[in-house]
């Protein structure tokens, strides 16, 4: 790697409260731009991952704009793409601009090189998290603007590899918008402020936050499914593909923990986690409870749970203890000595909010990057599954510079899949 590179990596590594505060308020509290009167520039999207949040997300672009045309798809499987397209072709308010041809209908391992070379402007890349370093550089290198759903890595290295190639789009000009989408939320951002800027709780001096939900789908097994195809149609089970829960669901949360304190890094953390409702080899081997504890260089501690469990009690929420008063982000309350809650009114849909921004600022010649704070709070995720898998206390720094990679060196239908041990806490180590 050249010095630019490792400086800016070395950049993220020690990033300071100050500047990432200065940072990131500037790119996540900003108010929407309009579009300049006159604008009507066509923009191509093009869809990679056709499952429910890729075509949500494909809907949420043609909404954000009516001069956004859908003009390619892509996904591993045939099935799943066309199911995508049948249903965007039928959204009465979007089915005119699900313009994708045959011929633009790709399906297989290489189909987010097809779409992305295919002549689109902007490209939604929604497949399973694993592969995301792989398409992000991919499509930064082909000149597209992105929009990235969350977590953007599920190991180190991948992390590394988002920070150098959201760095490289920087410096080509090229939007990087990421579906870490309370980021995008106006009353949500409105407390943040509060707290960051307005210290209306005064100093943080600790965080809890939850993403206790219940289990998702699971999309059974067929025989004439090799294990290759097995692991993606159930990919959030495996943590190669998914990073656990704690990286593909439950980085929301730990994302708002971090954005409150100006996207900081924890120095260390510890925690622990395991199976206990799913315990069957269906699940692959990721867990269905975690309970990390992060410490802060400025003595602030997040103490954060996810699980999913049925029937158990849910909660998804951080609570921000202050010295002068406590917040919910989520709820948008802030109690103590400056209270403040937002007038009562419909809430903005903050999916939909994400893209008009995303589409705003490439037509306004402003693009949005937002490759720090989406590095670093998918970092915090894949840290709290290495503390739970491992059972040990873990520096940040011992995290960031692993060098385990996760997944299969190639991608095959007959290609050999990881082993789905599951990681038994004493017994695992960090690579």
């Amino acid at each position: 790697m050249n010095e630019t590179t490792n400086s800016s990596r070395r950049g993220f590594l020690k990033t300071s409260t100050r500047l990432a505060v200065g940072a990131t308020l500037a790119s996540t509290l900003a108010v929407p731009r309009a579009v300049h009167a006159g604008a009507s520039e066509t923009l191509r999207v093009g869809l990679i991952g056709c499952g429910g949040r890729g075509t949500g997300a494909a809907q949420n672009a043609l909404d954000a704009s009516h001069d956004n045309v859908l003009v390619a798809i892509g996904d591993t499987f045939a099935d799943q793409a066309r199911s995508s397209l049948d249903i965007l072709r039928g959204i009465e308010s979007i089915k005119d601009r699900v313009q994708v041809a045959d011929d633009h209908i790709f399906t297989g391992f290489d189909a987010y090189k097809q779409v992305i070379d295919s002549g689109v402007d902007v490209v939604i890349l929604a497949t399973p998290p694993h592969f995301r370093p792989q398409h992000l550089a991919y499509a930064v290198d082909a000149g597209k603007h992105t929009f990235v759903e969350k977590p953007v890595a599920v190991d180190a290295p991948g992390v590394r590899s988002i920070i150098e190639t959201c760095d490289k789009a920087k410096s080509k000009g090229l939007a990087v918008v990421s579906g870490l989408c309370w980021r995008y939320q106006p009353n949500v951002r409105e407390t943040v402020r509060r707290i960051v800027e307005d210290k209306a709780i005064g100093d943080v001096v600790a965080i809890q936050s939850n993403y206790n939900a219940n289990t998702l789908w699971h999309r059974g097994d067929k025989p004439e499914w090799s294990r290759m195809e097995y692991q993606l149609r159930n990919w959030m089970y495996f943590d190669w593909l998914s990073g656990d829960h704690i990286c593909e669901q439950a980085v929301h949360s730990l994302d708002k923990t971090a954005w409150v304190q100006g996207d900081i890094h924890p120095e260390r953390a510890w925690g622990m986690g395991g199976r206990q409702q799913r315990t069957g080899p269906e699940y692959g081997n990721i867990y269905d409870h975690h309970t990390v504890f992060y410490e802060y260089p400025n003595n602030v501690r997040v103490y954060f749970t996810c699980r999913q469990q049925n029937n158990c009690a849910n909660l998804v929420e951080e609570f921000v203890l202050g010295t002068k008063g406590r917040a919910q982000i989520i709820a948008c309350r802030i109690e103590g000595e400056n209270p403040w809650r937002p007038e009562r009114g419909p809430r903005a849909d903050m999916y939909l909010s994400e893209h008009q921004e995303l589409f705003n600022s490439i037509r306004d010649g402003q693009p949005i990057n937002d490759g720090h704070y989406m590095a670093n709070s998918s970092m915090l995720a894949v840290m709290g599954r290495m503390c739970t898998y491992t059972g040990q206390e873990l520096t940040w720094d011992q995290c960031i510079h692993s060098q385990q990679r996760l997944g299969p060196e190639t991608y095959g239908w007959t290609d050999d899949v990881p082993p789905t041990n599951v990681a038994i806490p004493g017994e695992r180590r960090l690579v």
